[in-house]
């Protein structure tokens, strides 16, 4: 009985720590928001429809920008147009800071395009712009690398001669194959079996990510990273995925052409050789890999889900896609691809496009940001390190610019004289020269 009690005791003792540990501590005036737990933070007060939804009734109460404890650390929650847009282009040094995701740091561990910080991430950043837009690479554009791709597409649909079927799969095979050909200089078959296996892997770990085990994962990862769970078996997927890409790596180092690079890993490996003797380059093989699964898992997913959403709503309104057919029809016909200088004279077609990325919503809430420095927001000090969250569905929802913000109206990026109008509003993959 006595030991039953003293490791009662000890038991409550231990959890009285944890909460006196777990209490937040900063320094500066944080924005308000609900009132924390000592360690939980404010896991107890979320909503079961999940966080976004716990987020805009918090931004109910709060105003614009919130203070959220994500257990025991404090996360600024930025809410509507002009906030998001205030902080990261009018203050966009201040917040140019990359957050972390827990379940995926010690992969990525600040390497790479996506997830570096300060002079490595601009580094990386203007690398790559330079190299995806120009491509001035190999024989083949990124158009024509799309183009072809299409034409692979239609030869599958063609496969089933107008009978019923899921285009998931081939929407995620295209995609991958538009990054691979990129990046690898290489497509695959859609029956390859590399492809299938990459695609697997890519998927079942987005699916981990993106799991309620994996959000809990993000609240306590302090403790948790200690313990089995979804975690590390996102981290073995992850290392599976670079094994690839690191074999890929030493095929295209053991057949480079200087004089004739074909795909990013080219490049890089050019840039490499040309600051080998640099102190403190960015351009050495960790980065290259963390750069390459980057660009990998940025492109695919977004991508093909952005295509899936986009024929489940042609399906919904058919009065839309007769307009987009009509629109083809005139400028395009049925003799040739569309090209890239086809847009401007495709105004309903791009605004349906623009309608289909805002009413999707596919990043509610954007990657992590963190202030680089003590900072001065609305009256609010955020202490240095402060990680920071841009709502973006509430600015592609804000109805001071979408007058019908749940509904799906390509007419919200058209004038009265049925040209393409652009948006303040208008960001999907959030803004600002912080975002690639």
């Amino acid at each position: 009985m006595e030991l039953s009690v003293l490791l009662l005791l000890a038991l409550l003792t231990g959890f009285l720590l944890l909460l006196i540990r777990g209490q937040p501590k900063t320094h500066g005036s944080l924005p308000p928001g609900p009132y924390p737990l000592p360690f939980l933070g404010n896991l107890l007060q979320m909503n079961r429809g999940g966080l976004l939804k716990s987020f805009i009734q918090f931004r109910e109460k709060h105003g614009d920008v919130f203070t959220v404890h994500l257990g025991p650390r404090p996360v600024i929650m930025l809410y509507g147009t002009e906030t998001i847009k205030e902080a990261l282009v009018d203050h966009a040094e201040a917040f140019s800071g990359r957050g972390t995701i827990a379940v995926i740091q010690p992969i990525l561990q600040d390497y790479g395009v996506i997830f570096a910080n300060g002079k490595r991430w601009k580094t990386l950043r203007r690398f790559s712009l330079a190299t995806m837009r120009d491509f001035g690479m190999g024989k083949q554009s990124v158009e024509e690398r799309i183009k072809e791709e299409a034409q692979y597409l239609v030869e599958e649909l063609k496969k089933y001669e107008g009978a019923p079927l899921d285009p998931t799969f081939l929407f995620q095979c295209i995609t991958a194959n538009i990054i691979c050909s990129i990046v690898f200089g290489e497509r695959f078959d859609y029956t390859d079996h590399q492809l299938l296996y990459l695609l697997d892997l890519f998927y079942e770990t987005l699916s981990l990510i993106s799991s309620f085990s994996s959000q809990v994962f993000e609240l306590f990862s302090a403790i948790l990273k200690y313990f089995p769970g979804t975690h590390r078996q996102i981290s073995q997927n992850i290392q599976e995925i670079l094994n690839y890409i690191g074999h890929s790596v030493e095929q295209h180092r053991a057949t480079l052409d200087p004089s004739a690079p074909r795909d990013f890993i080219d490049t890089f490996l050019l840039r490499m050789e040309k600051e080998k003797f640099t102190d403190h380059t960015e351009f050495h093989h960790q980065n290259l890999m963390m750069s390459v699964l980057s660009l990998f898992f940025a492109g695919t997913e977004t991508t093909s889900t952005t295509l899936r959403y986009g024929f489940l709503l042609m399906l919904k309104y058919p009065y839309v896609a007769d307009k987009v057919q009509k629109e083809i029809d005139q400028v395009i016909g049925a003799h040739r691809v569309p090209t890239l200088d086809d847009r401007i004279k495709m105004p309903y077609t791009e605004a349906v496009i623009h309608e289909i990325q805002r009413f999707s919503d596919l990043i509610p809430i954007g990657l992590p940001h963190r202030v680089t420095k003590d900072t001065m927001f609305r009256g609010y000090l955020l202490p240095k390190n402060t990680e920071v969250y841009p709502i973006l569905s509430s600015a592609l929802h804000d109805p001071r610019y979408f007058e019908q913000p749940d509904t799906f109206n390509p007419e919200h990026f058209l004038d009265a004289n049925g040209a393409l109008k652009k948006s303040e509003a208008f960001l999907p993959f959030s803004t600002g020269e912080t975002d690639l």
